[in-house]
């Protein structure tokens, strides 16, 4: 596996505040960080080079994206308005929990260019399977919005990239704990993309994030039934996760046939995370890695890109990346014990639960993928 990383990434500073909301809180003692800060990713990179799978990671540099390749998902008027508020001195909220400042354009085109790099030596052959480990996150990122720390879709920029190098069918599988609303939007009329989003139930969260995730979004005029949510109940935990990976996501790429997976890919639906609440563990992440890579392996000739999104406990964060890349290359056994897996996974407590949000996603998609869910 590659690993593609850029340093300009680190330059985006969000500063702190009121945990992801800028500016002074006078009852704070000591103001918070943003949680989408470059820690994160620092220690996200230093748990992949420090850690026992670093002897199967190949690292590669990544780039900046080009005008014209970030135009390919948003508008030039959105991308002319983000540079300006981006160019400072001081820092600004473009939405109202996501932040720029100087550093942050250089960082947006590295976290897009080097995507895009990712892509390119999956689509070459080059590699079977590419990480893009970089910041800020994407998915949440509209053609004309910014939204939740988003402000360029990496991901749909991959989907683009796939799409100019003549690929017909392209699948999007999201396991961040928050709806994928950017590339629902940027693809919800398009028939050769599919979309599927694993997330928690939260509905829309304001102006910039109309979408509310629910399953009944399937998607509009010639895309319509292309666009799959799957909305699980709060702390779904290991077993809901991977069972919606076998009830709805397997059944559904099989009948797609998809040439490429793309992959946004949170930690935030850990279940430490501060960000999210689906009490998903290291080993989930793991599991979910090993099934994503067997569906590849069946379907694209292996062929996967991902995009790093959101996870913002970071040292446990950390360690499901590596989990998620130790399933993803299909080892045997766990190379990291966890440290904190002291906690149970409470979902199979709680199977109708799940079996009802699964049933919700099944119905929704049905009347369009009748063989992928008979009645």
């Amino acid at each position: 596996m590659q690993v593609f990383w850029h340093d300009d990434c680190l330059a985006h500073d969000t500063g702190e505040g009121l945990w992801e909301l800028p500016g002074e809180w006078p009852w704070l003692d000591v103001a918070e960080p943003h949680p989408e800060n470059a820690a994160r990713l620092r220690t996200f990179r230093t748990a992949l080079l420090r850690g026992p799978i670093a002897d199967r990671l190949t690292w590669r540099e990544g780039r900046a994206a080009t005008e014209a390749e970030l135009a390919s998902v948003h508008s030039p008027e959105y991308l002319a308005r983000l540079r300006a508020a981006c160019a400072g001195p001081d820092r600004v909220a473009v939405e109202v929990n996501t932040v720029v400042g100087p550093g942050s354009w250089p960082a947006i085109v590295a976290a897009a260019g080097t995507s895009l790099a990712a892509a390119e030596a999956v689509l070459s052959g080059e590699t079977g399977m590419a990480y893009a480990l970089v910041r800020p996150p994407g998915h949440h990122a509209q053609p004309d919005l910014p939204d939740g720390y988003c402000l360029v879709n990496n991901a749909a920029l991959v989907v683009r990239a796939a799409q100019r190098a003549g690929l017909r069918r392209i699948a999007v599988l999201d396991w961040d704990v928050h709806h994928g609303n950017g590339t629902q939007e940027t693809f919800y009329a398009e028939p050769d993309v599919l979309a599927v989003s694993l997330h928690m139930r939260h509905g829309a969260w304001g102006a910039n994030h109309r979408q509310t995730g629910a399953p009944t979004e399937v998607g509009v005029g010639a895309g319509v039934g292309g666009n799959a949510n799957v909305e699980l109940s709060l702390g779904a935990g290991d077993e809901a996760y991977l069972r919606a990976l076998d009830e709805v996501v397997a059944p559904l790429l099989r009948e797609f046939r998809p040439e490429l997976l793309v992959c946004p890919s949170g930690f935030d639906g850990s279940g430490f995370d501060p960000n999210g609440r689906h009490n998903l563990s290291a080993a989930g992440y793991r599991r979910l890695g090993a099934t994503v890579a067997g569906l590849a392996e069946e379907l694209t000739d292996g062929r996967i890109v991902l995009t790093q999104e959101g996870g913002y406990l970071r040292g446990y964060s950390a360690l499901c990346l590596h989990a998620l890349l130790e399933g993803l290359l299909r080892l045997p056994e766990p190379l990291l014990a966890d440290p904190l897996a002291y906690v149970p996974d409470d979902s199979a407590l709680y199977p109708a639960r799940t079996t009802a949000d699964l049933a919700a996603v099944r119905a929704a998609l049905a009347p369009y993928w009748p063989d992928a869910f008979p009645s």
